[in-house]
């Protein structure tokens, strides 16, 4: 029996790390829960897996979610959960991690867990099992998988991981036990502990408050086949200054951090170098807020024009889209635009506070006409709070006005994205219904039905994976059984359409009494006790409701920049909170 891409299990890349583990005291696998592919355009993984291997005394390595036909023939075989750099069984592994970016990765964390023969939940597992923990933006609202988790850590890890390691090694020296570990890991700041959880418990979120500080891999794994983002990653801040009510994101990155320019020219340097990639992307939530974004751009020219490296500007906010800008991203290799209206209606985009208006997005439009573009891509949200039929068919009308902007005779393909709003935690959208799966098909239908011109190419997300996901993002340790409920009938890469089936969560749900209205299309009430309350992203939950509040009025929020709101993340002290000397 042959697999697909088997390079996916080989590693042997360049710029992987391999150590002797009989000379280490502590090892870790990190997994990703998705394909090599997925996960190894990941910047979070390179971090951490570049960290940890700086230590001399640990070794870190890398475990994906083999694909279905390597699991069929993984489990014929009787093989366990590999590495990639030394093909060690998982299991044996001191501390196995998972990063959490996709609710609908969590089946895949249940069968990789099972295919390392590791008992799924926490009290089943015995001092000889490893330490499994997690972490990432879904660990926000860590309760649907407290069952399975030792720890989570709450925020960035690049300190708080090395701390742990710290911890682990020291117990391990004393021949303490796991018990023990949990119990002195639940007292660093980040480290939240499910067993030991009570009602006193407050967990705050950890942040890397000055970024130049910290270690960035510059010599980055380079796979032998293509992956999602195969190219340079090169972070430039984090957090965002814009604060849009839907996004998660935006509030629990928060505050803006940057990276100095000399210290980004210098890591792209090195990076250029130690990989021989062709294109450099940007990684920040919105990149041209990025303060001093002309002369990062034109020192980055300046190592990336006469290699013909491609430099890659995403998440381009459309309010701030400059000529200036536009042609610095042309010196090399002109390619497509893309653009985030999310609602197609002013009043809508006032709801949400995206803060822009029909005229920055029509003028970009044409900035990128007179450039010579002729591919623009926009992200819309169907189903967002207050959406009524007019915002939905006010996106159509926006899109024939872009074409129409291109002038008729001039070749322009638009392509129109549309996913569905999911309530996160941590905003402050939080409380709001999401629609049901009817509404879901009705506006979709509806969006399809006005969008009429065939230099508009309309692509849209599946409803019914939407569903889930607003189940699983505000859910808690009950929807946690109805996950392992949904393993158990064989969903996995739910993420995925050809793997995905709604029939079998359906089932999984009714059968551990969860009620899909009850998590989904339930208007909550601010005083309601949510599951992720005993959390601290540093935003006042007090701020968030506000901004609720706001959002019901139609009225906006300025950005950090232009004035601070008082949201509660002054408190780390630092990044945009205190630029030029605010208070």
């Amino acid at each position: 029996m042959s697999v697909e891409k088997p390079s996916r299990y080989t590693g042997g890349e360049f710029n992987q790390i391999v150590k002797d583990h009989a000379k280490m005291k502590a090892s870790f696998a990190f997994c990703f829960p998705d394909t090599y592919e997925v996960g190894m355009s990941h910047v979070g993984m390179r971090i951490l897996y570049h960290i940890l291997n700086k230590r001399e005394d640990t070794v870190c390595e890398r475990v994906f979610a083999p694909w279905l036909d390597m699991e069929d023939l993984m489990r014929q075989k009787g093989q366990p959960l590999f590495s990639l750099e030394t093909q060690k069984n998982v299991k044996e592994f001191d501390i196995v991690g998972f990063t959490l970016q996709y609710e609908m990765s969590y089946t895949n964390i249940i069968n990789m867990l099972d295919l390392a023969d590791i008992p799924i939940r926490s009290k089943d597992r015995s001092d000889s099992d490893p330490i499994i923990m997690a972490g990432g933006p879904c660990a926000s609202n860590p309760e649907t998988l407290a069952d399975i988790m030792d720890l989570f850590v709450i925020g960035e890890g690049e300190e708080v991981t090395l701390e742990l390691i710290d911890l682990y090694i020291s117990v391990k020296d004393m021949s303490g036990t796991k018990k023990e570990f949990l119990e002195r890991a639940s007292k660093i700041e980040g480290v939240y502990v499910p067993v030991l959880y009570n009602s006193k418990t407050n967990i705050k979120r950890r942040i890397i408050k000055d970024l130049d500080s910290v270690s960035y891999p510059v010599d980055p794994i380079v796979p032998y086949i293509n992956i999602v983002h195969d190219r340079i990653s090169l972070e430039i801040f984090r957090g965002c200054i814009r604060g849009c009510r839907f996004c998660q994101a935006g509030y629990i990155y928060r505050p803006v951090r940057e990276k100095s320019p000399e210290k980004l020219i210098e890591q792209a340097k090195h990076m250029i170098a130690s990989t021989g990639y062709e294109e450099m992307g940007l990684v920040s939530l919105s990149t041209s807020d990025y303060s001093r974004l002309p002369s990062l751009c034109d020192g980055l020219l300046e190592q990336t024009q006469d290699k013909m490296v491609n430099l890659s500007v995403p998440s381009l906010r459309i309010d701030n889209f400059s000529i200036g800008l536009m042609e610095k991203l042309q010196k090399v290799r002109k390619s497509g635009l893309t653009f985030a209206p999310e609602a197609g209606s002013q009043r809508l985009r006032d709801v949400i506070n995206k803060n822009i208006t029909e005229e920055d997005i029509l003028r970009s439009v044409t900035m990128a006409r007179d450039g010579g573009y002729n591919n623009i891509k926009l992200y819309f949200m169907l189903g967002l709070p207050t959406e009524t039929d007019e915002d939905v068919i006010a996106i159509a009308d926006l899109s024939k006005k872009i074409i129409e902007a291109f002038d008729r005779k001039r070749k322009v393909n638009v392509t129109v994205s549309t996913a569905f709003f999911i309530p996160k935690p941590f905003t402050a959208f939080q409380w709001c219904a999401q629609i049901t799966r009817e509404e879901m098909a009705r506006k979709q239908k509806l969006l399809k039905e006005h969008i009429t011109d065939r230099k508009i190419t309309y692509n849209w997300h599946e409803f019914d994976t939407s569903v889930v996901e607003g189940i699983i993002s505000r859910g808690d340790k009950k929807v946690g059984e109805a996950i392992i409920k949904a393993w158990e009938k064989g969903c996995k890469f739910d993420s995925w359409s050809q793997c995905f089936d709604m029939r079998k969560w359906e089932r999984a749900f009714m059968e551990s009494g969860v009620d899909v209205s009850y998590y989904t299309s339930r208007e909550i009430s601010v005083d309601e006790l949510l599951p992720w309350d005993h959390i601290d992203i540093g935003v006042k939950k007090s701020f968030l409701v506000s901004e609720y509040e706001k959002a019901s009025m139609g009225k906006t929020t300025p950005n950090c920049r232009e004035k601070c709101s008082n949201c509660g993340i002054k408190k780390y002290k630092c990044g945009v909170c205190v630029e030029n000397n605010k208070d």
